[in-house]
């Protein structure tokens, strides 16, 4: 394994990661603060998703024809512009006019994300020797679970910022940490890297793989089912009903997604050195879906909220952590090395549609049926990732 390149890809996805993470905080605290409804929260990034679903299709063709440090740096660089537009956001402006602003710099922030983070896990694959599939699930567990803890302390890092430095001041100091990362990616990662020997044509933009399709599938209803609670629910429940501060909202969503990523990267320990196969997946995903149902039930019966979805989140998390790391191992293992972006391309496809359906559906359901709603949402969508797990081969 080329251990230099695969530590300059991380390091990089790393950067990304902090500032990705301490966007969403900072955008969600900062304008729940003004007064804006969920369903407007959610509208702010459903661009975000929306424009990763294309990012990843053409993503993983581009970076086949034309190597994944194009794809990589052009990601990191894109997140400097649109950390840059937002900090010229005018709070004179009107709300329709700043959702519209604020949008169009998510849409960027949201093909930034998609093509660093193609680019980042597919290079594992390119860099990892092709029979060494405990290797491969190890690395890539490691950089899944790295990325996801440093997400969560980057939405520390937003909710921390926020206070100390305002809004724009914060904008400011990512864009230009940022930007260091980006030349030092620029200069140093080596040009062809994952670059295809043949030139992959407009129509292997979608998959042929049976096991990469049913895969999506599954991707697609998990990570609606996170983010149908995460984007909007369970942060507004604690800030507008609970009454948590900015600082305790943030810090609970940090200390989730960081105790998610650890878990992630401790899943070869988890699974005592076995690679996992499509059985994992829909036990994992069954197991989450009765967590998720358990909550409002919960809710129901008179438990008192902020222990119950404290913990029960903390359960799900866990138990959602296992279920994409073995994800992110299946869909490189069923790709074959050379054009391994375009599948990573169109699995990351399925995991934004289901972020983009989530993201809305978050706002949606809390509006209309509070946080039950959002979490009998997740349940079902849990259920749904499930099932379709059951197509998967079994070794």
């Amino acid at each position: 394994m080329n251990l230099r390149n695969y530590l300059l890809v991380t390091g990089a996805y790393w950067g990304f990661t902090l500032t990705d993470g301490a966007l969403r905080m900072l955008v969600l605290l900062h304008f729940f603060n003004l007064g804006y409804s969920p369903v407007t929260l959610a509208f702010l990034f459903l661009l975000y998703e929306l424009c990763g679903i294309v990012t990843n299709l053409l993503g993983g063709w581009i970076a086949t024809r034309m190597g994944l440090k194009i794809t990589l740096t052009t990601g990191l660089a894109l997140q400097v512009a649109a950390l840059g537009l937002l900090a010229l956001l005018n709070p004179a402006w009107s709300e329709w006019l700043s959702v519209a602003w604020v949008m169009t710099s998510q849409a960027l922030s949201g093909i930034a994300k998609d093509l660093t983070k193609m680019s980042a896990k597919s290079a594992i694959k390119v860099l990892v020797p092709p029979d060494a599939k405990g290797a491969l699930f190890k690395w890539v567990a490691v950089l899944t679970g790295s990325k996801n803890a440093l997400k969560g302390v980057g939405f520390f890092l937003g909710a921390f910022l926020l206070a100390v430095a305002g809004f724009t001041g914060a904008l400011v100091i990512m864009a230009g940490a940022l930007a260091a990362i980006w030349v030092g990616a620029s200069l140093a990662l080596p040009a062809a890297m994952g670059q295809a020997k043949t030139k992959a044509a407009l129509k292997e933009l979608f998959s042929r793989n049976r096991d990469v399709n049913v895969l999506c599938v599954a991707r697609f209803f998990l990570f609606g089912a996170r983010d149908i609670w995460f984007v909007v629910g369970v942060p507004v429940f604690l800030r507008g009903v609970l009454g948590w501060s900015f600082a305790e909202v943030g810090a609970f969503m940090a200390c989730w997604v960081i105790g998610y990523g650890f878990i992630q990267g401790a899943a070869p320990a988890i699974l005592r050195g076995r690679t996992p196969a499509g059985g994992t997946t829909a036990i994992s995903a069954f197991v989450l879906a009765a967590v998720t149902s358990a909550l409002p039930l919960g809710l129901a019966a008179g438990l008192e909220a902020g222990p119950l979805i404290v913990g029960g989140l903390a359960v799900f998390g866990a138990v959602f952590a296992l279920n994409s790391a073995v994800h992110s191992y299946l869909i490189l293992d069923y790709s074959d090395g050379d054009k391994v972006a375009l599948n990573v391309g169109f699995y990351y496809m399925a995991n934004a549609g289901g972020r983009l359906v989530g993201c809305l559906l978050s706002g949606v359901l809390y509006q209309i049926a509070g946080l039950n709603g959002c979490l009998w949402g997740a349940a079902v969508f849990a259920s749904a990732a499930a099932s379709t797990a059951l197509a998967l081969p079994r070794a």
